[in-house]
């Protein structure tokens, strides 16, 4: 396993650290292998929850533009090949896992890392964490999702604001419009995130999978195929172990135990 990624397996659920700390997790091609082998690896192993989040002071600052330099560059770059063969399908990658992920926002989450986070289901970040759609500093449109993301979770008047003028948006705020889902004191961050990836871990594996799809699908249905879409999820999910075990737990007032089974 490469060292710009540092993984942690808890058994049912496993944590990726972004490990390129002297760079702010920016990527280069290595960590982008290296991230989307641990995925496919959490994936091929069952891993009923992946926890996502950087090592030392910041997220991760996105592109390593060290490697983009013009004056040690012959012609321009092919932007739109890093998109195809990196960031595009490791996004596409995190929203068709059968599993939660989790983004613990541990510093600045600026470009395409941002973007990486709000690929994520459930996005936790640090107080002091900032939130920056950076491309117009360099003269570039925002990728890795970006503009699908931004203008659904904050509205076209919103996403274009934050997108022209690459303002900072600290955690607090991020979470007052919706961008993610809660902030949190810098010290508790960790602890949260992890715990929150425990209990989804022991959670009803087919039915949070079906609901992240079903969520997913929805913005590009209309309500009679969502209505539709929604009777077949929970048909799948009526046939499962964890339904008929959580139906079972609350008539015997006890706890649950789901084992993800779906018959």
């Amino acid at each position: 396993m490469s060292e710009t990624i540092l993984v942690a397996s808890h058994g049912t659920w496993v944590e990726i650290a972004l490990n390129r700390p002297d760079r702010l997790n920016s990527f280069n091609d290595e960590m982008h292998r290296a991230l989307r082998a641990a995925l496919e690896d959490a994936r091929d192993h069952g891993m009923r929850a992946i926890l996502l989040t950087g090592s030392g002071r910041g997220f991760c600052a996105g592109q390593d533009l060290g490697d983009r330099d013009p004056s040690k560059m012959v012609g321009a770059p092919d932007l739109s090949r890093t998109l195809r063969d990196f960031y595009n399908p490791l996004v596409r990658l995190i929203r068709s896992l059968d599993c939660p992920v989790v983004c613990a926002v541990n510093g600045v989450a600026a470009g395409a890392g941002a973007n990486l986070a709000l690929a994520c289901d459930i996005v936790l970040a640090a107080e002091s964490a900032r939130f920056i759609q950076s491309f117009a500093k360099v003269g570039l449109v925002p990728d890795a999702g970006g503009t699908w993301n931004l203008a659904r979770l904050v509205g076209e008047v919103r996403a274009k604001a934050l997108a022209m003028t690459a303002t900072p948006i600290a955690a607090a705020q991020a979470a007052d419009w919706g961008l993610i889902w809660k902030a949190l004191p810098d010290a508790g961050l960790m602890d949260e995130a992890r715990a929150l990836a425990a209990t989804l871990a022991a959670g009803p594996t087919l039915g949070l999978a079906m609901t992240k799809k079903a969520i997913q699908a929805a913005s590009g249905n209309s309500l009679d195929d969502q209505l539709d879409l929604e009777a077949q999820y929970q048909k799948t999910c009526g046939a499962s172990r964890d339904y008929a075990e959580g139906v079972s737990a609350f008539l015997e007032k006890r706890a649950p135990v789901f084992t993800g089974g779906r018959t």
